[in-house]
């Protein structure tokens, strides 16, 4: 299945995009989505450990299930105080 990925910040700026698309297999988990990011998506290997996955408008967590049809966004760390 091929996923979109809504990005942000830095994730935003070290891919050069708005979204990335990233190719899973079926019922594939966040964990997964983390795996396929890093490799095919090389710019932000060095920050895929650190991102948080809303599925939906929710926080979703390693093992929760994709689908196609599901709107995914990574949410990367933010500093400043």
């Amino acid at each position: 299945m091929q996923i979109t990925v809504k990005l942000f910040a830095v994730a935003r700026q070290l891919a050069g995009a708005d979204t990335i698309d990233v190719a899973l297999p079926a019922d594939a988990t966040v964990s997964a989505l983390r795996t396929a990011i890093a490799a095919q998506h090389p710019a932000l290997e060095r920050i895929v450990g650190q991102l948080k996955f809303a599925v939906n408008a929710d926080y979703a967590t390693d093992e929760t299930t994709l689908t196609e049809e599901q709107e995914i966004a990574c949410i990367p760390p933010v500093s400043g105080g």
